[in-house]
């Protein structure tokens, strides 16, 4: 139950409705009591009731930019993955041909000048 001891803080998202919920038919001098009761402040509990109150405002512009923007997302990282991928071979490759002209080396003795 809300107010239980803990800091306001570090209630539960349940807790913080049910604050909203006991609180939505209060005047202003009853919410100070309550607030009292409570340990809160009317400040928070207005802010927590616009939090519930803009929880399920999303319209269906926000939801398509929402994809849009994923869908951007996705391509860059499939972008970026492919870079990625690509500069691996690279360096595995110089890697190789680095060891390679090693052994070479060994095997066959530093290049004679003309």
């Amino acid at each position: 139950m809300p107010g239980s001891g803990k800091n306001a803080e570090e209630w539960t998202s349940e807790d913080k409705f049910a604050v909203v919920l006991e609180t939505a038919a209060l005047n202003a001098a009853e919410l100070a009591e309550y607030c009292r009761r409570k340990g809160l402040f009317a400040e928070q509990v207005a802010a927590w009731r616009a939090a519930c109150m803009s929880a399920n405002a999303h319209t269906p512009q926000q939801a398509r930019g929402q994809q849009a923007q994923s869908k951007e997302d996705k391509k860059r990282i499939r972008q970026l993955e492919k870079d990625l991928q690509r500069k691996e071979k690279a360096l595995a490759e110089a890697a190789a041909l680095l060891i390679l002209r090693k052994k070479a080396q060994a095997i066959w003795g530093d290049k004679e000048e003309d």
